[in-house]
C-alpha cells in the first residue's frame, strides 16, 4: 500500500513537472507573440528597401534587421561548422578509443570547458584578438572569425558529451556484430555505430545550433556592432540578431523601438526553428544514405 502510494506520488509529481515546464513555455511564445506579432512585416526586416534590391545587395538596409538576420545565420553555420568535426572526433575518440584512465581525465576536463562562462570565452577571444593585432598582423581586429571561433570553443562540450553518451549507450550486442564478421574498430565506427546513434547526435548538433544563435556575450567582445551591413567576409564586422534584441531593448527611445525588439525575438525563434529541420532533414538524409547505400 505504501508502495502504491508513493508510485502515486512520483507519477502527479512527474505530470505536474511536465504541465509547469509546457505551461511555462507557453507562456514566454504567447507573451512574444502578443508583444512581437504587430511588428512582423517586411518593414522590420528590410525598412523602406525593397525586398529584391536587399536581398540582391543593390542597397544597404538600415532601418531593417536583415544585416541582423544574415550575420545570424552565417555565425552559426560558421560556428557549428568548425566545432561539429572537432567535437564528433574527440566524442567518438573518448567513447571508442581512450583508455580508462585518460577518458576519465578528459571527460572532466570536458565537463570543466562546458561550465566555463560565456563572457569569460568571449574574453578569450577578445585577448587572442589583440595578441595577434600586436604581434602578428596590425590588420586583425574582432570579426565574424572571431566569433565563430570563440563560439564554436563555447559549445564543443556539448558536443563531445553528446557524442560520447550517445556511442556508450549503444548495446554491447550492437558493438559486437560486425567485429565478428570481420569488421575493423574503424569500420564498426562508420558504418555501424555511429549510424545507430545519429538520433542522439542529432541532439548535440541541435543544441549547439540554439547556443550558437541566441548567445550574446561572446559576439559583443568578438565583432559584432550595431550598425555594419551584410558581412563582405569573415575578416568583417556584422550584425546579430541576440546583440540586436539586447542594444534595443537597452536603449530603445520609445514603445516602437521595444516593439521592434520583441519582433526580432520572434524571428530569431523562427530562424532557430528553422535550423533545427535543417539539422533533422539532415540526419534523416544522412542515416538513409549510410544504411542503404549500394
Amino acid at each position: 500500500m505504501k508502495a502504491q502510494t508513493q508510485d502515486r506520488m512520483l507519477a502527479l509529481f512527474s505530470w505536474g513537472s511536465a504541465i509547469v515546464l509546457v505551461c511555462g513555455l507557453m507562456a514566454v511564445l504567447g507573451f512574444l507573440i502578443a508583444r512581437g506579432a504587430p511588428a512582423l512585416g517586411l518593414e522590420l526586416i528590410f525598412g523602406t528597401v525593397s525586398p529584391i534590391d536587399a536581398l540582391l545587395l543593390k542597397r544597404q538596409v538600415f532601418g531593417g534587421i536583415y544585416p541582423a538576420v544574415a550575420g545570424t545565420v552565417c555565425l552559426v553555420i560558421a560556428s557549428v561548422g568548425t566545432a561539429l568535426p572537432v567535437g564528433l572526433c574527440s566524442g567518438i575518440w573518448l567513447s571508442e578509443y581512450a583508455p580508462p584512465f585518460l577518458k576519465a581525465v578528459f571527460s572532466l576536463v570536458v565537463d570543466i570547458l562546458a561550465g566555463i562562462p560565456s563572457i569569460v570565452v568571449g574574453l578569450f577571444g577578445f585577448s587572442i584578438t589583440i595578441f595577434v593585432h600586436h604581434f602578428f598582423d596590425n590588420q586583425v581586429f574582432p570579426c565574424l572569425l572571431i566569433s565563430a571561433m570563440a563560439l564554436s570553443f563555447l559549445v564543443l562540450p556539448y558536443i563531445i558529451k553528446t557524442t560520447q553518451t550517445a556511442l556508450d549507450s549503444l548495446p554491447q550486442s550492437l558493438r559486437l556484430t560486425a567485429p565478428s564478421l570481420g569488421a575493423s574498430q574503424l569500420q564498426n565506427i562508420i558504418h555501424v555505430l555511429v549510424p545507430a546513434a545519429l538520433p542522439d547526435l542529432a541532439g548535440g548538433m541541435i543544441l549547439a545550433i540554439g547556443r550558437c544563435a541566441e548567445d550574446t556575450a561572446v559576439i559583443m567582445l568578438t565583432g559584432v556592432v550595431a550598425t555594419a551591413g551584410i558581412p563582405k567576409s569573415i575578416f568583417a564586422s556584422y550584425e546579430a540578431l541576440p546583440f540586436y534584441i539586447y542594444y534595443t531593448a537597452s536603449e530603445y527611445a520609445d514603445a516602437s523601438e521595444l516593439v521592434k525588439a520583441y519582433g526580432a525575438a520572434l524571428i530569431l525563434l523562427m530562424i532557430c526553428a528553422g535550423l533545427f529541420a535543417l539539422a533533422h532533414l539532415a540526419r534523416v538524409w544522412v542515416d538513409h544514405r549510410i544504411r542503404f547505400r549500394t
